[in-house]
């Protein structure tokens, strides 16, 4: 599946956008946590896509972006729908209401790993290397740390919950590789996140209608409508725009990171506006993450290795 190179080493331009897409992305568990008492699963992950899909439609429009008609490309958007919405979004949403959040963000988390492994099998540009499952391994123990040890208990119940978020996990690596070809198409990261959503819509409405009943349902208040309006326009219209812009240059494997980077986002978010604690134990996590992610980008560790080899030949010159 090779569907254009792509630099495996990221820029200050990616590593900033990689930090704003788990900004958006880090309030989705907030979004859903708030909607998830009143509404049932397949009706939040269709609204989340469908009022995304509609901001998007107007932006574009406002924008002049045009979107592209071929059977191609829209094959290519219900593929991509498929494995990074309606499959992930699904069963994560589903997983969040059999088990605590803490532990489904821990799950998630394994995206990269899952990532990692995809990668080496189907591509050629994006391999497997020591540096980055070492990596990936300090990732997840750095954000197993920040979330706290406890959120593990949960792991001897609500089996399927965890295998759920487990399979979104699995779901998100497999979607990186496969929207690798929006670049070799030459679609634009924002008509290629209008696509997604829109073909997305169109999955989940058969189901939500047929298996939720959503007209059945009361009316929701206000305060989950304002988590709706969140989680569409923030966590999935704006953050898809990154997403594709972020794996059209740094791969896939680089934007799956933002899972670990989710948690750190979260923190730091209730900090700054919350009033929360900032605990020693979320100074660990983030360094082992910021380890990991050094790891994993290489540069960092490769500068000490010719540094060493250099300070060897010199010691042996003088010998």
């Amino acid at each position: 599946m090779g569907e254009g190179a792509v630099n495996r080493v990221m820029g200050p331009l990616e590593w900033g956008f990689l930090a704003g897409l788990s900004v958006l992305w880090g309030g989705s568990f907030f979004f859903v946590g708030v909607a998830v008492g009143d509404l049932p699963p397949f009706t939040i992950v269709f609204l989340r896509v469908a009022l995304a899909a509609a901001v998007l439609h107007l932006a574009i429009r406002a924008l002049g972006v045009a979107l592209p008609r071929g059977r191609q490309v829209w094959t290519a958007f219900f593929g991509m729908g498929l494995l990074n919405n309606l499959i992930p979004f699904c069963l994560l949403v589903w997983g969040q209401t059999q088990i605590a959040s803490g532990l489904a963000s821990i799950l998630n988390a394994t995206t990269p790993l899952f990532g990692v492994l995809v990668a080496h099998l189907l591509t050629e540009d994006e391999r497997m290397t020591g540096g980055k499952l070492a990596g990936v391994a300090l990732g997840l123990a750095g954000v197993v740390t920040m979330i706290g040890p406890d959120a593990l208990d949960g792991l001897g119940g609500g089996v399927w919950a965890q295998l759920a978020c487990l399979g979104a996990a699995l779901s998100y690596a497999c979607a990186g590789i496969f929207g690798r070809r929006f670049r070799r198409m030459g679609v634009a990261p924002m008509a290629t996140a209008t696509g997604q959503v829109t073909a997305s819509t169109i999955l989940l409405a058969p189901l939500a209608l047929w298996i939720d009943r959503p007209w059945t349902l009361a009316m929701p208040g206000w305060e989950v409508w304002a988590a709706m309006a969140g989680l569409a326009v923030f966590s999935t219209a704006l953050a898809y725009i990154v997403y594709f812009r972020l794996l059209a240059s740094a791969g896939a494997t680089n934007v799956v990171l933002v899972t670990f980077l989710v948690p750190v986002s979260a923190i730091l978010l209730g900090v700054a506006f919350l009033g929360e604690r900032l605990e020693p134990s979320h100074l660990v996590g983030m360094g082992a993450i910021g380890l990991g992610l050094m790891a994993i980008d290489g540069r960092a560790f490769a500068v000490l290795r010719r540094r060493r080899t250099a300070g060897a030949g010199s010691a042996r010159s003088l010998q």
